[in-house]
């Protein structure tokens, strides 16, 4: 049997011109991400062969799909971090960070919060919660956004797609039927160091080449433009960062607290819903952050308002690389990445790694890689002799992360908060990811090695 037929090349050839198009659109014709996204995914769409009437329907559903949680995760979370800089108190936990790391390791700092912040979190939320302290961290240290930014996406990234007891890391670990514990130390051994080589070490070599602008709508937007003396206390500027993040990782082990369907175990599970958590938080902050701290009603919700204004951009260009990955996976192009990997008959480490990556590659989603990766590997490997299963989770969330490009939301988001160019953000953000995929593939198949 061929590794691939006609048609599926012709998929795949359609879907490498259209991405390659579409940076070119982007990058070097200028054009409006937004509507290059929608162009694109129309013209590959039609292409493809969808039938017309699916082609709108198609891309809608993306773009509602990403939305659906992103947009209120961006709205709610730069409340919060608009409160926490009006406040104070995120130069509080810069200035904390900064005494106790020194200035030469802000990017060692940024990256083990996020280690610490991301844990119950998906990336999103762990972005925009960390994006404030980050931004005036920055700042106070006149250290390049490139150079602490990137350590602290490296840090949400890891702990997104390879530490338990995440909410995308535990669907590889329930369908490969792994042990939690044991996931968990062999994530730490792996992860660490592929975050510590993705984040603060390639953010070195790679910053001196980032140019940026003098201007950032969102730094602004999300840092005090005075130096105050009067600040929060450090305990209440993290209380006010961890409170959400406690609730979600409350939810995430609401079994282990109480019975399903027990009052509590729901009232848990509500609570601890990325929303809802971040709402409290951002209630939370108007009270002890805004009225505690002496700010009226009417700038409390001045403060919220009028930082929602640079975020309709990036929530569109979230939603539009939702509906370009939607496109993707609707004229077979995802089904198309399968089949040749499924062909290949490689080994059942690097079956599961490639087959998350090309997802990834297709959809945009590194949620939908690592379910739809595992779901396929899984029960080969249950019936496969001397296979590590907590190896195979992991091998699976790090070829999640690959090369996040145009089809991403965190792609856009990255590019849009930290106001880069599309090609600046191939060369960080993207080359950042593909690092933590790369060592967390690498570091597994020698901890595999070790252990048989």
């Amino acid at each position: 049997m061929p590794l691939i037929d006609t048609h599926s090349l012709y998929l795949l050839v359609a879907a490498l011109i259209s991405v390659i198009g579409l940076i070119v659109l982007v990058a070097v014709v200028k054009l409006n991400p937004v509507i290059t996204l929608l162009v694109t995914s129309l013209a590959l769409a039609v292409v493809a062969g969808m039938p017309l009437t699916a082609v709108i329907h198609s891309f809608e559903a993306g773009v509602g799909g990403v939305l659906g949680h992103i947009a209120l995760v961006v709205g709610l979370g730069t409340m919060l971090g608009k409160m926490m800089a009006e406040s104070g108190a995120s130069e509080r936990i810069a200035y904390t960070l900064v005494r106790v790391f020194g200035e030469k390791n802000v990017p060692w700092a940024m990256m083990t919060i996020a280690l610490i912040v991301g844990l119950p979190a998906f990336f999103e939320v762990g972005f925009v919660l960390l994006a404030p302290i980050l931004f005036t961290v920055a700042r106070r240290t006149n250290t390049s956004i490139v150079l602490a930014g990137i350590p602290m996406v490296a840090g949400l990234s890891v702990v997104h797609g390879l530490v338990p007891p995440h909410p995308a890391a535990m669907l590889a670990v329930t369908a490969f039927k792994a042990d939690v514990g044991r996931t968990i130390f062999y994530a730490l051994l792996i992860g660490v160091p592929a975050a510590i080589i993705a984040g603060p070490l390639y953010a070195k070599l790679i910053a001196p080449h980032i140019a940026l602008t003098d201007e950032n709508p969102m730094a602004d937007q999300l840092t005090g433009h005075e130096e105050r003396q009067n600040l929060p206390g450090f305990w209440l500027s993290v209380f006010a960062v961890a409170l959400p993040v406690a609730l979600m990782l409350a939810g995430s082990w609401a079994d282990g607290f109480s019975r399903p369907g027990t009052a509590l175990n729901n009232a848990l599970r509500l609570f601890g819903n990325d929303d809802m958590a971040l709402l409290i938080g951002a209630l939370f902050s108007f009270i002890t952050l805004g009225t505690m701290r002496g700010f009226s009603r009417a700038t409390i919700l001045r403060f919220s308002s009028e930082c929602l204004a640079p975020t309709a951009a990036i929530t569109l260009l979230i939603g539009a690389g939702g509906g370009f990955g939607r496109v993707l996976q609707d004229c077979g192009v995802a089904n198309a990445i399968l089949t040749v990997a499924l062909r290949g008959h490689v080994p059942l480490l690097l079956l599961a790694w490639l087959l998350a990556a090309l997802i990834r590659l297709s959809t945009g989603s590194s949620t939908v890689a690592m379910s739809t990766a595992a779901a396929i590997v899984a029960p080969i490997a249950l019936h496969s002799a001397g296979v590590h299963p907590e190896l195979l989770a992991i091998a699976t969330g790090s070829g999640a992360l690959i090369f996040s490009h145009v089809n991403d939301g965190g792609f856009w988001l990255v590019k849009e908060y930290y106001n880069l160019s599309v090609v600046q953000t191939l060369k960080t953000w993207s080359i950042c990811e593909t690092i933590i995929a790369v060592m967390g593939l690498a570091f597994s198949a020698l901890l595999w090695r070790l252990l048989s």
